[in-house]
């Protein structure tokens, strides 16, 4: 059996990485294509068909900027799949990319499963029909979305959140605190970490916002988390300012970090999960936040707050991510006991909401089931 995956970006990589990593426990015979990053290239030991640092466009405007570089993006895995003949195609998520790509497919025959769902709570609603029309099966990570379909007549499956998998796994193999401060030059001085995001729109958005608090907190080291898919020269001349980078080493930066400055998206869930203290960042363009204000309709923008429907964690959004905004609740997280323990408290009923670990043995186990009904 043949299965094609398309990934665009470095969560989805991770998330249908351990979904192939499970799919071959259970079958050795299964073959993949797909489109991806580094940690898919690993367990299909193949290259992708587009690399994730190829298609990750972020905002209105960028994508209208890159709109050649997207078509031809179609057209290429279009060709890839028809060449490639699989028996059904897995979507992960980047739904901007994904829900045509479910329409073409479907058009060509072709089963379409799709694994995490687009926000189509917080936005564009209408993309259910497209979801309910083209694609066999949705399977679901947040627990009110299984509620939120039944409401349009579409029965989701619910496999639980596959972060829960990954981080567990991280923790069995992470590096002691003492190795990860050796190999990156740290000092004994406590960290914050600094979290800015995987794309240059928001490095060159936030990441001077965040670093400018540093002088407010001289008893601890600022530390960026950093992702190989950018250049190094985004990051140059910090060390000379005392903040030091680390590359692809995000698990182990929020397991000994003390607070997080955390940019909104995948990020905001896993500090939580390695029970990080955060204040939640955010700043797109302009014109991008401006659109976006009139489609979405959602009361927080952290995944963390969105699951537990409170404003756990602080969200700085637009204009009121300013460095003193930061300032203040940093200072409430490191000084303010009862604050601090209020945010653990909340992470631990996250964790329970979030359907345990094995989503990924989960996903597997009901892919390859309807497959065989199907």
């Amino acid at each position: 059996m043949k299965l094609f995956f398309i990934a665009g970006e470095p969560s989805g990589d991770l998330h249908a990485s351990n979904c192939i990593k499970e799919l071959q426990r259970m079958d050795n015979t299964l073959q993949f294509g797909f489109t991806g990053g580094p940690l898919m290239e690993a367990v299909c030991k193949t290259k992708p068909v587009i690399h994730i640092s190829e298609m990750a466009f972020m905002g209105f405007v960028d994508v209208l900027k890159n709109i050649r570089t997207i078509k031809a993006n179609f057209k290429k895995v279009k060709d890839a799949i028809l060449q490639f003949k699989p028996d059904a195609l897995v979507l992960v998520d980047y739904p901007g990319f994904n829900l045509r790509m479910a329409k073409w497919a479907a058009e060509q025959n072709i089963k379409v499963y799709y694994y995490i769902s687009p926000t189509v709570w917080a936005w564009k609603e209408n993309r259910v029909e497209i979801i309910k029309k083209h694609t066999k099966k949705l399977f679901v990570i947040l627990p009110f979305e299984k509620a939120f379909y039944a409401k349009h007549h579409i029965d989701v499956d619910f496999v639980g959140h596959p972060l829960l998998d990954a981080i567990e796994q991280k923790k069995k193999d992470l590096i002691s605190k003492e190795t990860f401060f050796a190999n990156n030059k740290l000092s004994e001085k406590p960290i914050i970490a600094v979290l800015p995001g995987s794309r240059k729109q928001e490095i060159e958005r936030m990441m001077q916002i965040m670093l400018n608090v540093k002088d407010g907190f001289n008893g601890y080291q600022f530390v960026i988390g950093a992702s190989s898919n950018l250049s190094k020269d985004y990051y140059k001349g910090l060390e000379q300012k005392d903040i030091r980078v680390v590359f692809d080493q995000t698990y182990e930066l929020m397991s000994y970090a003390i607070a997080g400055i955390i940019k909104s998206g995948t990020s905001t869930l896993e500090s939580a999960l390695y029970n990080l203290p955060q204040v939640v960042c955010y700043k797109a363009g302009g014109l991008s936040f401006a659109i976006a204000k009139q489609l979405v309709d959602i009361k927080y923008i952290s995944l963390v707050n969105l699951i537990l429907d409170k404003p756990a964690v602080k969200e700085l959004v637009q204009t009121d991510l300013t460095s003193e905004n930061i300032k203040t609740e940093l200072d409430l997280i490191l000084n303010n006991k009862a604050h601090r323990q209020a945010i653990l408290n909340d992470y631990a009923s996250l964790y329970d909401k979030l359907g345990g670990v094995g989503a990924s043995k989960r996903l597997a186990e009901q892919l390859l089931n309807y497959l065989k009904l199907n």
